[in-house]
């Protein structure tokens, strides 16, 4: 046997993970993608070296197809402000993007409709 003590917080991850309602973790993966498609856009503190609006068109896609998706399980109480947030981010997009997309082919349109 050895002295070292197990790690056993993969463990202790894993029956935590199982305790979160479905809400709250859909609303925490969507704030993460929320959060880093924002950077991605420009809206951080170091626009010049963090913009990559190819990166920020993938995560807002993601984002538009979970919270569609999600919606209907969620609630408006809980989607209201996941689509505000998605709507900012796109609108973001539109002006950072040096050759804006046609009105309904923007990051996520074809999930939300066109954002304008």
């Amino acid at each position: 046997m050895s002295d070292t003590p197990i790690d056993d917080t993969g463990i202790d991850a894993a029956r935590d993970i199982a305790e979160v309602p479905a809400v709250e973790l859909i609303n925490t993966v969507a704030v993460h993608l929320l959060s880093a498609a924002a950077v991605k856009v420009g809206l951080a503190d170091d626009p010049q070296e963090q913009t990559d609006l190819d990166e920020a068109r993938k995560l807002i896609t993601a984002l538009a197809g979970l919270v569609t998706a999600a919606a209907t399980e969620i609630g408006d109480h809980h989607a209201r402000p996941l689509r505000d947030g998605l709507r900012s981010l796109q609108l973001a997009f539109r002006e950072a993007s040096a050759i804006p997309d046609p009105i309904g082919a923007g990051p996520g349109e074809k999930y939300t409709g066109p954002v304008n």
